[in-house]
């Protein structure tokens, strides 16, 4: 067991991080947030960061599943604060008794202070027009809201984005993601959040390019059963992929036809998609099994380990050996 050190520490050197809770909030994405720097701290020997709750007053606030916490400050004497992360209610409030957060939020930006949601916290800083310019995101069943009300903003269908002073993450234990990541940015951090990882049993750590397993039916709803199925028939020949002339005979479609479905539901073209599926087998081998490289290109319809690499590497930021190499340190 790692215990932390005795010694005492500047007070410079411990990052004060604040959770502001809202009620509703999600238990799950705040206790992954928390004790990752709670272990980061026991991992480190020493204390590096320190956790506050914050909510708009100093009564109790009601989780998502009843409990209720117990905020160490409002956010009318909050300390100051090296990051701001907002832990968003589940489900969104709507309601207009938000203002005194926004404006407290909107003073923070101000002073530059790096800001963050969890889970549906995106929502409440897009809602104080703080994410104009950056790239954010929510949990999956929230993002059609958060862009239909919030057009201009750019939201991605990552675990966690990581864009300059904005942290938010799609919430669960996707936070313990996203945090293991900044302990990562400290001085020597990368080792400290290795060995954080393994206090919290944590078997890998997901990096910022993975991306939330959203159900088709989420993205499509029941509308576009074309699609849905054109999709399904790529699921079942990821091994000997198909060409798109017989991909959209098989629906009974145009090639023109598929291609506008693809652009219009899922942003993307039938190839990009087709290829998506195909690394997103592989990386679930080269994590979950021992096969060998050239056996997981194969499998996933790459013509050569060679190809294989080159693609992999290009949508995932490292090669698959160095995939390997990089979860096995975890």
């Amino acid at each position: 067991m790692v215990h932390p050190a005795t010694a005492p520490v500047s007070p410079c050197t411990v990052k004060t991080f604040g959770f502001l809770i809202l009620p509703n909030f999600t238990t799950i994405g705040l206790a992954s947030a928390v004790e990752t720097l709670r272990m980061a701290n026991l991992a480190a020997r020493r204390p590096m960061f320190r956790t506050v709750l914050i909510a708009a007053s100093h009564e109790p606030v009601m989780a998502s599943n009843g409990m209720r916490v117990l905020p160490d400050h409002s956010i009318d004497n909050a300390p100051a604060l090296d990051a701001l992360l907002v832990v968003g209610a589940n489900p969104i409030d709507r309601s207009r008794g938000t203002r005194p957060l926004i404006d407290w939020l909107r003073q923070l930006a101000r002073q530059r202070l790096p800001l963050g949601g969890i889970c549906t916290g995106s929502y409440l800083l897009a809602k104080a027009e703080l994410l104009k310019g950056y790239r954010c995101t929510i949990h999956w069943e929230d993002m059609q809201t958060l862009q239909e009300q919030f057009p201009g903003i750019v939201i991605s269908g990552q675990l966690f984005e990581l864009d300059r002073d904005r942290y938010t993450c799609s919430g669960g234990v996707a936070a313990m993601d996203m945090m293991l990541q900044l302990v990562a940015r400290e001085e020597g951090g990368q080792g400290i959040a290795a060995k954080a990882a393994e206090l919290l049993l944590c078997d890998r750590v997901r990096g910022e390019r993975e991306r939330q397993r959203v159900p088709l039916r989420t993205l499509l709803g029941s509308a576009q059963p074309k699609l849905s199925q054109v999709v399904a028939i790529m699921e079942a020949n990821l091994e000997e992929p198909l060409g798109l002339e017989e991909l959209a005979s098989l629906n009974e479609v145009t090639v023109r036809q598929l291609e506008r479905l693809f652009h219009k539901y899922l942003q993307r073209t039938p190839s990009q998609y087709y290829l998506e599926l195909r690394l997103s087998r592989a990386r679930e081998l080269l994590l979950r099994s021992d096969v060998q490289v050239r056996e997981v290109a194969l499998a996933c319809g790459f013509s050569s380990p060679a190809h294989f690499s080159k693609s992999y590497s290009r949508f995932f930021g490292l090669s698959p050996l160095g995939e390997r190499r990089q979860a096995s340190l975890h």
